[in-house]
């Protein structure tokens, strides 16, 4: 193939990234859009780049030892990036080369003045938009000029900055190379940046304008204040002009300084509102050109606005698709399910096949449209009454879309088929046989699945399995289940409210569920402190532990048994594994490993208990707690009997404590079902990604995680896969990671967080939802992976959720903060069985607590305290 080392700005677009870079493939692109104006230049392509950086030979040694750095070791960075820059800069641009782009640039004129702008590789894309990390010189002029800054454009992909970008985003240096754009400057009299979405709220509808005078360089460094302008429907709805005095002007004779503002100026806006719209009206068709917002510079010069830029708005959250032209309201299923983490496309797709309701991806995350419910006002009330119970923060941005008035449509009447939001009226009895037969039922069903499951491979495995999973939703929906699960929850949301409203006592429910029966998920914590007790008096065993890495496989557990007290240690561990191996940290995506998968998982969880407690543990704990739970019992009873029509008050909480008592533990059991019916689901699936990869048909068998079910079942129809859909889906499933999920979303594109409004909580205190009673203050460990615990007794756990497999933690805490959670979900529901007082909900507080700090949690009020 022919080199070419130098192409117009016309002969471009964007399917050219890797020969003029993300900035000249967007502007090649922008040049073709009808109606915008870019200015005039070319591209120094990079086969220039490569043919110059072949003539420095010492350059590969420079780039390995940078590859070997650590991003966080700066001064490394600094010093090795400096010695690449200048080893480029030092290089003699061939003479062919400065031919090219000497003629090139008598096509803009010998001695006009240019902006000499850098274009790499790994730029403006869709996410991971780079901006800022490499140069762009301003009112370059001359060829002499051209060609040196052409060479610094070069030399910048190895700024401080553009290498620590790099190695945080996992973008190899050398598979990253540098065009470089030279264009005709424009002078001009007003510049700024468009948003066609509002980059803070996400709203695709509204579009923001910053506008300063002068070059735009004066808002990019911070110079200035700009004016901002927000326009919606083709009208400003708001504007701030800001007292603008400094602007960035060219200097005659090449460059460009800051200058003061005549005092007369600085408060005049820099665009008129009719300008801004024109200028929006322009934003709206790049924006559909490039079918994505974007965030885009722009110049007015004296015959209008000019177009220097367009990149993708890459922090936005993705928007479910629907097909239609409706508002939606979506609610976070992740925030109910404690993983907000985004999913992998088997994960997402067997969710959706197996929930109880319509599910919407986007950015690999799943939401509920719940814009029927709220538009009708039979619905709306249950809906908003289970969201505000299940997380505050949901309920009032729902309310906050609904008091805009004109976003969800208003239907008279309830919508017809299923059951009310808040689900049906709890009739079942206050019997603990009911429990016995639920659990029963749910084994037997997951004992018929691994029974039927066995003989079935291919096609017929994928029938098989839709079946499977109408069973799943017929145990999931089974009524008798649903009226257990709400008889508990009813029941502790009755004992609350009326043992508050009599007795004065906030939260009085807590210390009653203290170790209810039945809790398959707070067992678990406790069944780990039995298996650290099997370990604890074999040193040799706890030594070999201690050595083992978090690993993927179950090796250890054989080396385990060549060891003294070693065979006593792997069956403890593996009796847990079969009773809990299905479970793993965001177990609701069925792609994750599981601990039976990787049982190395659990032996920091296994050393912490057999440093911290001694023998017996879990037996005293529980016995504690139902103690705790029976003198709490007799005390509210003895005080309701003291009151006037005490002893009616106290029969109706007795029957309620008899009753969260029986029903609250089994709260969990569901959850365990579904996840063990999910193990069985995923061992098959491999087992024929194991036959596809045998085929040749798969490099490796996770690849079936990044395909749908369907399209799975197709593969193994046709024992065909498309190769480039499975690796543009894995670099969609990294680029999701850097996405923040909304708990509510809006088909516009706005996320809308809630807030908790309340006047009752200490200046400078993390608010939050109070789920366990009680205060504590300790030292804060924010932990995001659990395999890095490393707890010490008296510690308080922070992280932002905890889904039922963080449990075996739970027994070595003091308290519990979460950034994602609501009453009923399993952090809290495990903080009341342990005890523990507990806040979650607590927006960033990974962020805002420091890993060591003190805190003081208040678990009944519903607040943390930083404390000096």
């Amino acid at each position: 193939m022919t080199e070419q080392y130098v192409l117009d700005l016309q002969e471009v677009d964007e399917t050219q990234v890797a020969l003029v870079g993300g900035k000249g493939a967007h502007l090649g692109g922008l040049s073709r859009i009808e109606g915008i104006r870019v200015p005039g230049g070319f591209c120094v392509t990079t086969d220039a780049f490569r043919r110059v950086m072949a003539q420095a030979p010492s350059i590969d040694g420079q780039l390995d030892q940078l590859s070997r750095l650590h991003p966080d070791d700066g001064e490394a960075i600094r010093a090795l990036s400096a010695r690449i820059r200048r080893t480029i800069e030092g290089i003699a641009i061939p003479g062919d080369l400065v031919t090219a782009i000497t003629r090139a640039l008598a096509g803009l004129g010998e001695q006009a003045a240019c902006a000499v702008r850098s274009s790499a590789t790994a730029e403006d894309l869709p996410t991971a938009s780079f901006a800022g990390q490499q140069d762009t010189y301003l009112n370059v002029v001359g060829p002499t000029a051209v060609l040196q800054h052409v060479s610094r454009c070069w030399a910048s992909l190895f700024t401080e900055r553009a290498v620590t970008y790099r190695r945080r985003n996992g973008i190899d240096h050398r598979r990253v190379h540098m065009a470089v754009v030279v264009q005709q400057m424009v002078f001009p009299h007003a510049a700024g940046v468009l948003f066609t979405a509002d980059p803070v709220t996400g709203n695709r509808k509204v579009a923001t304008v910053d506008a300063g005078f002068g070059l735009g360089e004066a808002l990019v460094s911070g110079l200035v204040n700009p004016d901002v302008f927000t326009v919606r429907n083709g009208e400003v709805v708001a504007k701030t002009i800001a007292a603008k005095q400094r602007a960035v002007h060219t200097l005659p004779a090449g460059g460009t300084r800051d200058m003061a503002i005549d005092p007369r100026q600085q408060e005049q806006p820099a665009l008129t509102d009719a300008q801004v719209v024109r200028l929006v009206r322009l934003g709206r068709r790049i924006e559909a050109h490039f079918g994505r917002p974007q965030d885009i510079e722009w110049c007015l010069a004296d015959d209008g606005f000019q177009i220097v830029q367009s990149r993708p708005i890459t922090t936005l959250f993705p928007i479910p698709e629907t097909g239609d032209q409706e508002n939606h309201v979506y609610v976070s299923v992740g925030h109910g399910q404690m993983m907000t983490d985004p999913m992998k496309p088997l994960g997402l797709s067997v969710w959706q096949l197996t929930a109880m309701a319509p599910m919407h991806e986007a950015g690999g995350r799943l939401f509920v449209d719940v814009t029927r419910r709220l538009a009708s006002p039979a619905s709306r009330a249950g809906l908003l009454d289970v969201m505000g119970r299940g997380d505050p923060l949901i309920r009032d941005a729902l309310e906050t879309v609904l008091d805009r008035g004109d976003f969800v449509p208003s239907l008279p009447d309830a919508v017809p088929g299923g059951p009310p939001a808040g689900g049906g009226p709890a009739q079942v009895e206050t019997d603990p046989a009911v429990v016995a037969e639920l659990i029963e039922r749910s084994q037997m069903s997951v004992a018929a699945l691994e029974r039927d499951i066995r003989t079935k491979t291919g096609p017929a495995l994928f029938e098989f399995l839709l079946e499977a999973f109408e069973e799943h939703k017929r145990v999931l929906g089974d009524p008798l289940s649903l009226q257990a699960i709400m008889a508990g929850m009813e029941a502790t949301w009755w004992l609350n409210d009326k043992l508050q409203e009599w007795l004065g006592e906030k939260n009085a429910a807590d210390t009653l569920t203290l170790s209810a029966p039945d809790n398959v998920t707070s067992e678990m914590g406790l069944a780990l402190l039995d298996v650290a007790d099997v370990i604890r008096p074999r040193p040799e065993v706890v030594a070999f532990l201690q050595g083992v890495e978090y690993v993927e496989d179950a090796a250890f557990l054989d080396e385990l048994a060549k060891l003294a007290g070693g065979t006593e240690a792997r069956d403890a561990i593996v009796a847990y594994l079969d009773r809990y191996g299905m479970r793993c940290v965001g177990e609701i995506d069925i792609t994750r490993p599981r601990w039976r998968e990787r049982p190395a998982t659990l032996v920091p969880l296994i050393l912490d208990n057999v440093r911290n407690f001694e023998s017996g543990a879990a037996e005293r704990r529980f016995e504690q707690g139902r103690q705790k739970a029976r003198k709490k019992e007799q005390d509210v009873l003895s005080r309701l009997r003291a009151l006037p029509d005490g002893g009616q008050k106290a029969d109706e909480a007795k029957r309620m404590i008899d009753r969260v008592r029986t029903f609250i533990g089994y709260r969990e059991y569901p959850k365990y079902g579904i996840i063990s019916r999910y193990f069985v689901y995923k061992q098959a699936l491999l087992e024929e990604a194991e036959r596809l990869v045998r085929a040749n048909v798969l490099p490796e068998k996770e690849d079936i995680f990044y395909l749908t079910f369907q399209e799975l079942h197709d593969v193994v129809r046709s024992n065909q896969a498309d190769d480039r859909l499975i690796q543009r889906r894995k670099e969609d499933f990294r680029s999701y990671h850097a996405l923040t999920p909304p708990r509510v979303l809006t088909s516009d594109g706005e996320a809308v967080s809630g807030a908790y409004r309340r006047d009752d909580v200490p200046a400078g205190a993390l608010t939050g939802l109070p789920v366990s009673a009680g205060t504590i203050e300790g030292r804060a460990r924010v932990i995001l992976d659990l395999a890095e615990a490393g707890l010490e007794a008296g510690d308080i756990l922070v992280t932002a959720y905890t889904d039922p497999s963080w449990t075996p933690l739970f027994v070595g805490i003091a308290g519990l903060v979460t950034e994602v959670g609501g009453l009923m979900t399993h952090g809290a529901v495990i903080a009341r069985e342990y005890g523990l007082p507990a806040v979650v909900g607590v927006d960033r507080a990974t962020r805002l607590i420091r890993d060591g700090q003190r805190i003081r949690v208040h678990g009944t009020d519903g607040y943390v305290e930083i404390l000096p």
